[in-house]
């Protein structure tokens, strides 16, 4: 048996739906903003970071370019960050104007990138926890070999 939604050739919106994409697509505008800037000050305390940790005094087992290190990470985590929030900045643009518009095809555009936005976050997540359970591994290992 088929469901109800997929005999219809076309979807149309109700307002309460209209309104609820109206408001997600402001609260994504929201994120989105504060999201560029998170990535802006990352890509400036970049910098910072580095002579931070070049002019700590050296411990043992501390590498001597550790600030290079980070403001490389810092750098990389940044690049990767934008990515997921141009993708939800899109999709607030792009929802507002086929809300106003009433275009099928911007519409669907806006979706496209809020999947873009929950692809990219979803992968990032199998990435991190894949590490997680790696490091996981890797410690026991290590544990073990210590006896």
């Amino acid at each position: 048996m088929q469901n109800a939604i997929t005999e219809l050739e076309e979807l149309t919106l109700t307002s309460s739906a209209k309104s609820f994409l109206k408001e997600t697509a402001k609260w994504a505008k929201f994120l989105s903003i504060l999201g560029f800037i998170v990535v802006a000050l990352m890509l400036l305390g970049s910098f910072f970071i580095g002579s931070i940790y070049n002019n700590m005094p050296q411990a043992q087992g501390i590498p001597m370019n550790l600030g290079g290190i980070m403001t490389g990470a810092y750098i990389v985590f940044a690049l990767i960050y934008i990515f997921p929030v141009y993708y939800l900045y899109q999709f607030s643009v792009k929802m507002k104007n086929a809300l106003v518009s009433k275009d099928d095809a911007v519409l669907a555009k806006a979706f496209e990138m809020l999947k873009s936005h929950y692809k990219f976050i979803g992968v990032l997540a199998i990435i991190v926890l894949s590490l997680y359970a790696l490091a996981f591994i890797i410690g026991i290992i290590g544990a073990a070999t210590a006896f």
